[in-house]
């Protein structure tokens, strides 16, 4: 008999089982706020405009994919860098990522939730755009939400071609008799082409930009250019991805006519409080209102950042007899993620360094913190998302589980990089977009070239899960990373988890 995983665990199960969507109404419209409360059955789904907000809500959602549960995407990615290692309390301590760290990743061991999860994701938009041409509601908010469920879908299939490459294209809800089975790989160049062209065709249906506070994390026209033009780089097609580049960045240090603008002081991105700054073009909302517990974490339900718990010091404490002790109050945590040496060399002199690594060693040689070392503790942690112990929710749930500090998917500091790299670290306004940057934080022109920012992308977006995407986009992971065991044809994408595989049409990829 065929193996009914592949259906139940990934493609169609919100089909065959029910979809979970958010609880919403008519002034309730903050993604954020929004809980999930149950399933519905979805033959009675999607009846009017409320109906069809959730599950828009519910496709939002697979964006917690990037800074939620323990298979987190930067915590991740992170680790298979050349700028952290995987960490933890040690060298078992979970399987998936420590595999990734050391390239001894195989199917097995491979987290099943980095292909299931986006595939549901994609499940939900494609339910969504079937049902959405039938629901009696207003015209241009039927336009919008198809519009930003083409973007999300894009973005998941995104994610998918940079993990796994050879991935099956569906644009379309199934049937119970349809053939699950042999749903065939799909070229990467023909995924390319639907996600970039189902962007272009749904810009035009966002809003230019948002102001409305319930509608903060939304995607609007400026969201969605970014996203193309990423899209558009590791495509290769470099001119197309600096002309949505140009109109998301506008004139470099400037407001653009999106309303982005790079904020003044870069240790302010990292504020708990500080969300949707002039710098957030794709941001995560996270919370402490879903009162999250450990039954549900990461399965979408829950709305906090993992990312803080992980990154935080095992057995962190102030030593409390040190007079004027100037060391932070941290919410003792995990380990995961410890700084390596060479990026904590690397930065030296760098005006972001103190924002960007926090030096335990230091201060742990003062006589002012104690903690436990973790797995490869190299005493440098990444400060950025250090769990403080004033962010700690006072409502229901684990401390864990609640910590609401957003994460920025996508900021300007990282589009002008990218638009620099896609006009070939070369020419006037490359120099520009590098130079803005730079003088963000109070340092002085280098000559553009493409090693100059990729030096800068290392500096300025350390931690926040794009290093390793970087590597291989440029071709340097193997110089980089080939002392951590990482192979030339074969760990430049990752294996697809073996329960995905069995009884299946998918041809596992090439090397494992």
């Amino acid at each position: 008999m065929k193996n009914k995983r592949f259906i139940y665990k990934s493609l169609s199960v919100l089909f065959l089982a029910g979809i979970s969507f958010g609880a919403v109404s008519c002034d309730r419209g903050n993604l954020e706020d929004v809980k999930n409360t149950g399933t519905f059955d979805t033959s009675n789904y999607f009846q009017n405009e409320e109906q069809a907000f959730g599950g828009l809500v519910a496709t939002y959602d697979m964006l917690r994919k990037y800074s939620g549960g323990f298979e987190n995407m930067v915590t991740f990615f992170n680790g298979a860098s050349d700028d952290f290692y995987s960490g933890g309390g040690n060298s078992s301590d979970g399987a998936g990522i420590q595999g990734f760290s050391n390239y001894s990743i195989n199917p097995i061991i491979m987290p099943l939730s980095y292909w299931k999860d986006y595939y549901q994701g994609i499940t939900k938009a494609n339910l969504l755009l079937e049902r959405l041409p039938a629901i009696n509601m207003n015209d241009q908010n039927k336009k919008r939400f198809t519009a930003e469920a083409k973007v999300l879908r894009s973005l998941y299939y995104f994610e998918l071609l940079r993990m796994f490459k050879n991935i099956p294209l569906i644009l379309k809800t199934f049937k119970y008799d349809d053939d699950y089975y042999n749903i065939p790989q799909a070229k990467p160049e023909a995924v390319y082409a639907q996600i970039e062209e189902d962007i272009l065709a749904a810009i035009n249906d966002l809003p230019v930009t948002t102001t409305v506070p319930s509608e903060k994390g939304r995607i609007t026209q400026g969201t969605a250019r970014a996203i193309l033009g990423k899209i558009y780089l590791y495509d290769k097609k470099n001119t197309e991805a600096a002309a949505q580049f140009e109109m998301v960045n506008g004139v470099p240090g400037q407001t653009s006519q999106y309303g982005y603008k790079l904020v003044s002081n870069f240790a302010d991105l990292w504020k708990v409080d500080n969300k949707f700054t002039t710098e957030s073009v794709l941001e995560v909302m996270h919370t402490n209102v879903s009162n999250a517990d450990w039954p549900f974490w990461g399965t979408g339900k829950d709305e906090g950042n993992s990312i803080n718990v992980m990154l935080g010091i095992k057995s962190y404490g102030r030593v409390a007899n040190v007079p004027n002790n100037d060391a932070p109050d941290l919410y003792a945590s995990w380990g995961f993620n410890p700084v390596t040496d060479d990026l904590f060399n690397f930065m030296q002199g760098d005006p972001r360094l103190d924002a960007t690594i926090f030096n335990g060693k230091k201060f742990k040689t003062e006589g002012k913190i104690t903690y436990s070392p973790g797995y490869k503790d190299t005493g440098y942690f990444l400060n950025k998302y250090l769990p403080r112990n004033a962010d700690k929710s006072n409502l229901p749930g684990p401390t864990e589980l609640n910590f609401r500090q957003n994460y920025i998917a996508i900021r300007l500091a990282d589009t002008y990089l990218m638009e620099a790299e896609a006009l070939g670290g070369a020419g006037g306004r490359a120099q520009a977009l590098l130079d803005a940057v730079r003088a963000r934080v109070g340092l002085a022109s280098v000559p553009v070239s493409i090693q100059a920012i990729k030096d800068e992308r290392r500096r300025e977006l350390a931690g926040e899960g794009h290093r390793w995407f970087d590597l291989v986009r440029w071709g340097d992971a193997s110089a980089k990373l080939g002392s951590r065991g990482f192979i030339t044809g074969k760990n430049e994408i990752l294996p697809i988890p073996f329960n995905e595989m069995q009884n299946t049409a998918l041809i596992q990829n090439p090397g494992y």
